[in-house]
């Protein structure tokens, strides 16, 4: 049995990569997060039965302080570090970016001082972003060594933590493994997000607002991956962590536009959609038209793609977003 610690696991893609490691390892996983806002508390743990499972402990640490020794002692020594926790919200980066930097960059300055004391790591993996490549052109994919051009306060603060670990990687040797992945959705998302706000709107008859180019004429368009498939990637990292180690790999799902995903998601429904396209860059400064990554990489070392296609993900979640049981998840803090 390997032990593996997962940093910021209660958020939203943290709570998939513990699911999907329970479902498909019997590993040891250690849970260590702040319970900031964005976690809902131990929520999405206790929806996927994961508070309560034997292998499965839960630690409470705030990254932007050195780990407490006795937390460290809990801890103990583990094969793998998966660091998730960051703040993520873009919009809130905006608008405040210091938050950002003490969580992303200096919270991963923690674990990976942390990794220094373990002495058959295996692998450090840092979950990255693919903002930090900023807008993609039309037709251009970018790869794990693109150069970096950060549209916003939170990819840079992401970027800053990922020149972290590969610093940490060349000074101290520690086995870092460096992903960028980009939109990932899935079941218990927060409803502010793009596809549960669909679902609420449509099931509401609103207007549901696309962002598009200046002239309105072409939706944004954006890569989407599954919670799942995530930890589905990150497995295959970890399971090939010889090879893995010291590279940057991009966990890349398929390109739809907004517009095709607010179709997908009505056809699921069984509705009709109203949208209305607005100028993106005037209604949310700092953010792109669109973003896009090469996933080339790791189809061609490790056969790897995410398991379930993109369509077939969407549906499976809308279906699970409207079931009576889990509608909580959809009006989370909803009037």
């Amino acid at each position: 049995m390997q032990r593996v610690v997962v940093t910021g696991a209660c958020g939203f893609v943290g709570h998939h990569v513990v699911e999907h490691l329970l479902k498909h390892t019997d590993w040891e996983i250690i849970v260590l997060d702040s319970l900031t806002y964005s976690s809902g508390g131990y929520d999405r743990l206790r929806d996927i039965e994961a508070f309560t499972a034997a292998r499965v402990r839960i630690l409470n640490a705030d990254l932007k302080d050195p780990l407490a020794d006795g937390i460290a002692q809990e801890i103990g020594q583990v094969d793998h570090i998966i660091h998730m926790a960051a703040e993520s919200h873009v919009d809130r980066s905006i608008i405040d970016a210091r938050p950002f930097v003490l969580s992303n960059v200096l919270g991963t300055v923690t674990m990976l001082d942390f990794a220094r004391t373990q002495k058959e790591l295996k692998s450090f993996i840092y979950f990255g972003t693919d903002e930090v490549f900023g807008p993609a052109p039309v037709g251009v994919y970018y790869g794990e060594d693109s150069r970096y051009d950060s549209s916003n306060p939170y990819a840079a603060s992401k970027a800053g933590g990922e020149e972290m670990a590969v610093a940490y990687r060349n000074t101290h040797g520690v086995p870092v493994v460096i992903t960028h992945t980009m939109n990932v959705f899935g079941e218990r998302q927060h409803p502010e997000k793009f596809i549960p706000m669909c679902v609420k709107k449509i099931l509401r008859d609103e207007k549901i607002t696309l962002h598009a180019s200046k002239d309105l004429s072409t939706p944004a368009s954006r890569c989407w991956i599954h919670g799942r498939n995530v930890g589905d990637g990150l497995l295959c990292l970890m399971k090939n962590h010889k090879i893995a180690v010291g590279h940057k790999w991009n966990l890349v799902g398929e390109e739809m536009s907004v517009l095709e995903i607010a179709n997908t998601v009505s056809h699921a429904l069984g509705r009709d959609a109203e949208v209305e396209m607005v100028d993106f860059h005037s209604s949310r400064p700092g953010h792109d038209m669109r973003y896009a990554l090469d996933g080339s990489k790791m189809r061609t070392i490790y056969g790897w793609k995410p398991p379930v296609g993109l369509k077939e993900s969407l549906q499976r979640v809308v279906r699970w977003m409207v079931k009576p049981e889990n509608a909580r998840w959809l009006f989370l803090g909803a009037k």
